[in-house]
């Protein structure tokens, strides 16, 4: 069956998600660093085990702290890791003087530090959720030396 205006409609629409978050970015930073910084399931988690996320580097301290029952859970892991990358780059952002958010054409949310390095936070994240390496406190730590 051909209808026409659903091949023009197409054309027009990013053909993943990463360049619709791309594009999101561009257009409104703010407001996709504000979806950024909700974390909601690492918060959830975090509050289940008596702590409160305070966008600190202590409180990335603390995280790597936590017992990681969510490891039982095979489901749960990626999804937390990718919170917990979020997380820590919300805390880069705010406390590293000159870092900054960038989401590359693909979609990939990394920080960019002053010097030009960038953080693949959500990669790193996914790490900490799965094996508990590395630190969460340890890539701040490293960030704001830079």
């Amino acid at each position: 069956m051909n209808i026409p205006f659903l091949g023009k409609w197409r054309l027009g629409r990013p053909t993943n998600g990463g360049e619709g978050l791309a594009a999101a970015f561009e257009n409104d930073p703010d407001a996709v660093t504000g979806l950024f910084s909700e974390c909601e399931l690492l918060r959830s988690q975090a509050a289940a085990a008596g702590l409160e996320l305070d966008d600190s580097a202590a409180s990335l301290d603390a995280l790597d702290q936590l017992l990681p029952r969510w490891r039982d859970d095979p489901e749960l892991a990626p999804w937390l890791g990718n919170d917990a990358g979020l997380y820590l780059g919300t805390v880069i952002v705010r406390h590293v003087p000159g870092a900054a958010w960038h989401v590359w054409p693909a979609g990939q949310a990394v920080v960019r530090l002053p010097s030009g390095r960038e953080i693949h936070v959500v990669e790193e994240g996914l790490d900490w959720a799965v094996s508990g390496s590395p630190e969460l406190y340890r890539i701040y730590a490293e960030a704001s030396e830079d």
